[in-house]
């Protein structure tokens, strides 16, 4: 009865087409074929120089005036490429076996199968979505996955300088050694635990005050007889609407420490300057209140948004229960704005832990500490990562960085993803 299905399947084991060709496809088991050998003939002259890269990473050193040697980044590189071009095809040739199984099995229940024109048909009319995808598919293999494979890589390696950076120096697999040495070795892991101390303080204060700062503001622009509306939310905006590039730039001079315009002002009232941005925890300060400047407006926009949804029978409702001003905003507002904006204040939080612009335009991570490896005060762990791979070529550490930021990032969004009642109560606003 299984007759022709285990011919088929057999066959399109043995080569890729065969078993089309079986079931009288003959023009699919050619294309299957022609991929075979296509493969074949790609993985023959590539895949053995693949696998010995992959385990290796080159075994011979640049000699100058004698040898060009093995460079092992470029090795890891073409081997990582070629190891998921031979995952593609894998994938390709189950498929064909799958393909040659389902016709076989649709023969012996008295279906004709499908003519080549007919199989392209079907395709356009019922899989014309995953066909369509499959290219922008390929792209986000190859140009946003690869990337991200080849940075968890680089941490289980020691390609950083002095000693391992190609091509005068061969790179070397050494398993989880970074990531002991940035979380037991003491003098990575000072550095660490202070920069993930900070980035975690400042995650949490910059969300915070961005997102009830924006609340307050909403709140006090949508309440019933304020005057010149437009005014106050287009100058509150402005800050906003200026790109961050200039804002935090100009933001920096302000709160120079000796010509800045803010310690001129209180001199002028008789006060003492502060070390705005000298002074470690001063400079703590002046990132957090800058960040607020920069972030409110994007909350309150969202924020009165918000508001114009609100049912106005809801507030009828509680005055007629005799509710006050705060208990109407604790019962009704606050729920609402909550239950709607749940979801971007966990985006902005992961946002924050990886808010490069803030810190690296206002203070480049100053003031310097001087126990700190490569660090400063104010610097997050990106742009610790930013420093560990452009200014002092750690590119193992850096990625070790990276992968602890990644599943900070993602441990924490999946959490709150579950838990929060937007994501359980979905119909609650229609």
């Amino acid at each position: 009865m299984d007759r022709h299905r285990n011919k088929a399947t057999i066959l399109s084991i043995l080569s890729m087409g065969l078993g089309q060709i079986y079931n009288r496809q003959f023009i699919k088991g050619v294309i299957f074929l022609f991929v075979e050998a296509l493969g074949i003939i790609y993985f023959s002259g590539t895949l053995g120089r693949a696998l010995w890269g992959i385990v290796t990473l080159g075994d011979v050193p640049r000699i100058p005036g004698k040898t060009e040697g093995d460079h092992s980044i470029f090795i890891m590189v073409q081997s990582l490429i070629t190891l998921m071009l031979l995952v593609l095809f894998i994938i390709f040739y189950v498929m064909n076996i799958r393909d040659a199984y389902k016709t076989a099995k649709n023969r012996e229940m008295g279906v004709k199968p499908n003519s080549f024109k007919q199989s392209v048909r079907f395709v356009l009319d019922y899989k014309f979505a995953q066909a369509f995808l499959t290219l922008p598919a390929i792209g986000i293999l190859f140009f946003t996955i690869m990337p991200i494979i080849f940075m968890i890589m680089l941490a289980f390696t020691n390609y950083s300088a002095p000693n391992h950076i190609p091509p005068a120096r061969l790179v070397d697999w050494v398993g989880f050694e970074t990531f002991k040495n940035l979380v037991a070795l003491k003098t990575w892991s000072h550095t660490f635990y202070g920069v993930l101390t900070w980035t975690l303080i400042w995650a949490v204060l910059s969300t915070v005050t961005t997102y009830f700062g924006g609340m307050l503001v909403a709140l006090l622009i949508n309440q019933q007889g304020i005057k010149f509306k437009g005014f106050w939310r287009t100058i509150l905006i402005i800050p906003y609407a200026i790109p961050q590039l200039i804002s935090l730039l100009v933001m920096r001079n302000m709160f120079n420490g000796q010509f800045g315009p803010i310690n001129q002002y209180l001199k002028y009232f008789g006060l003492s300057g502060l070390p705005w941005l000298t002074d470690p925890f001063w400079a703590k300060v002046t990132v957090i209140v800058v960040n607020m400047w920069v972030g409110i407006p994007v909350s309150m926009i969202l924020i009165m948004g918000v508001l114009t949804t609100i049912p106005r029978d809801m507030y009828e409702a509680a005055e007629v229960d005799g509710a006050t001003g705060y208990q109407k905003f604790r019962i009704v507002t606050l729920p609402m704005i909550l239950f709607s904006t749940a979801p971007t204040l966990i985006t902005q939080f992961a946002g924050n832990i990886n808010n490069f612009n803030a810190i690296f335009l206002l203070t480049n991570g100053n003031p310097v500490v001087g126990d700190y490896q490569y660090a400063g005060a104010t610097d997050l762990l990106v742009t610790w990562l930013y420093k560990l791979t452009l200014d002092q070529n750690k590119y193992n550490m850096a990625s070790a960085v990276g992968i602890i930021i990644f599943l900070i990032i993602a441990s924490f969004s999946i959490y709150n993803y579950r838990r929060t009642k937007s994501f359980k109560e979905e119909d609650m606003i229609q």
